[in-house]
């Protein structure tokens, strides 16, 4: 096995239970620590989610992206839920994924690397442990894999058996979402089509224009005799998933030894990221993750300083191995140019291999006037241009872009060419903690960030290609 093939970490000082040493954030206390722990050994004893072969082919995928050789798009729920688990929630995901990558394909003339935010996006950080409602307080809602969301305090006590919930949620999910990758259902001319369908109507006429060249481009080839039953390619997707790494007993319970390398893998998900408030780089959160391989991410936020920066790519990518790591920067819509050039000259004094990703959610939370949290697709777009227009000045690699989103047509953030006001929140306002963008607003952004990377490739000579 080549060096390529065979990542390195730092495991050979590790221990999957070692981060229980290190200061603990954003994580529940569970008032029954024998439930807890029997819990922790079942999952101990189940099969891994996913594999380290399906793991070290996405690493190998981002190392395309950080050589601006692919682009990275990464979206998904919020929060899943175990009330609106269902297969057609997760079909009408990964459709409006599959659009979006074709659309971003074109943009981009470069391979796409969908990874969801799915079969494991349980757990959610919080800004306060509790909140208070007509004068009653109690712990804030974490997920449906640590309580309820229910407002009530049996609700709201941490319950370790959601843990194997969680668990079966997501072996369902995955095992649908390979069904559609393989199935058929991801044929590209078929994804065309629904392209097709979503600016057939006069409020996305802007963008028929883009979706007659996909046509067209989809119209050559048949005609060439390039199909899914003569290009394999064409009738099956690659589709990953990912997930904050939040909750670490779960993490530590589907570790495994991958008997290939030997190296710990974590069997959750395909990629983990830390999120911007456990990443802490002596906390609990970046002891564990250093030691799988995984592709990991790290969310980047207005208070990351470059020490502490350089200390992470250290600490979570001491080979300095493209592909590990990747950077999500969340800053908000007008602060991308206050905080990203600092960061990026980070990575370059330290001549780290990263991949860039833009996450415009974050940062980007307000108050609607009717009382809902939403936010404007404007201020999104917004952050998504800036986060290029400084990759453009700094001649560095705007390397992918980071959503909450859904295929369910909800009324949670505003704007878009569906128009989507502050009195619409109420008609469909399902999330269980952040505004998600809806298919449609999720498809338009899609064309509108193609129409930045067709412009970019326009003006910069194209990547040269890879050597086998």
């Amino acid at each position: 096995m080549t060096q390529e093939q065979r990542p390195t970490t730092a495991a050979q000082s590790w221990d999957k239970a070692g981060w229980r040493a290190y200061p603990r954030v954003q994580m529940p206390d569970y008032p029954d620590a024998e439930a807890l722990n029997a819990v922790e050994a079942q999952l101990a004893k189940y099969p891994p989610l996913v594999f380290a072969g399906e793991a070290r082919r996405l690493r190998a995928h981002l190392a395309d992206v950080a050589a601006g050789r692919a682009f990275l798009l990464q979206g998904g729920d919020c929060a899943e839920s175990f009330g609106e688990f269902s297969a057609d929630n997760i079909r009408d995901t990964f459709k409006v994924m599959l659009q979006m990558a074709v659309v971003l394909t074109w943009g981009a003339q470069l391979p796409v690397v969908k990874v969801g935010r799915m079969a494991g996006q349980f757990a959610k950080p919080r800004s306060a442990p509790t909140e208070t409602v007509d004068g009653v307080e109690l712990p804030s809602y974490r997920g449906d894999i640590i309580n309820g969301f229910d407002f009530t305090a049996a609700a709201r006590i941490p319950d370790p058996q959601r843990m194997l919930s969680a668990y079966t949620q997501a072996a369902a999910s995955l095992n649908l979402l390979r069904a559609f990758s393989t199935g058929g259902y991801a044929d590209i001319h078929r994804v065309q089509s629904w392209i097709a369908d979503f600016t057939s109507g006069p409020e996305a006429e802007r963008y028929r224009a883009i979706a007659d060249r996909i046509s067209d481009a989809m119209a050559f080839m048949q005609a060439a005799g390039v199909t899914a039953e003569t290009a394999h390619e064409l009738g099956q997707v690659e589709f990953y998933t990912s997930h904050e790494a939040l909750l670490l007993e779960y993490e530590e319970a589907l570790s495994r030894i991958d008997t290939t390398t030997g190296i710990p893998v974590a069997g959750s998900g395909h990629m983990i990221w830390i999120g911007d408030r456990t990443r802490q780089p002596d906390g609990a959160h970046v002891e564990f993750c250093r030691g799988v391989q995984n592709p990991i991410g790290l969310k980047t936020g207005p208070t990351t300083t470059a020490d502490d920066l350089k200390v992470l790519m250290e600490k979570l990518n001491p080979e300095n191995e493209a592909g590990r790591l990747t950077l999500i920067a969340r800053f908000g819509a007008g602060k991308v140019g206050d905080h990203l050039p600092r960061l990026i000259k980070a990575v370059q004094e330290e001549g780290a291999n990263v991949v860039w990703s833009c996450d415009p959610m974050h940062g980007n939370v307000i108050k609607s006037s009717t009382g809902y949290k939403t936010r404007q697709f404007d201020s999104i777009l917004r952050e998504v241009r800036e986060f290029f227009a400084v990759h453009k000045a700094e001649g560095t690699i705007p390397g992918g872009v980071h959503f909450e989103m859904t295929g369910k047509d909800v009324t949670e953030c505003t704007g878009g060419v569906r128009a989507v006001t502050d009195e619409d929140l109420s008609d469909r306002y399902h999330t269980a903690c952040d505004p998600r963008l809806n298919a449609s607003q999720s498809l338009e952004l899609a064309f509108l960030v193609a129409e930045e990377l067709r412009n970019r490739r326009v003006a910069e000579p194209k990547p040269q290609a890879r050597v086998s």
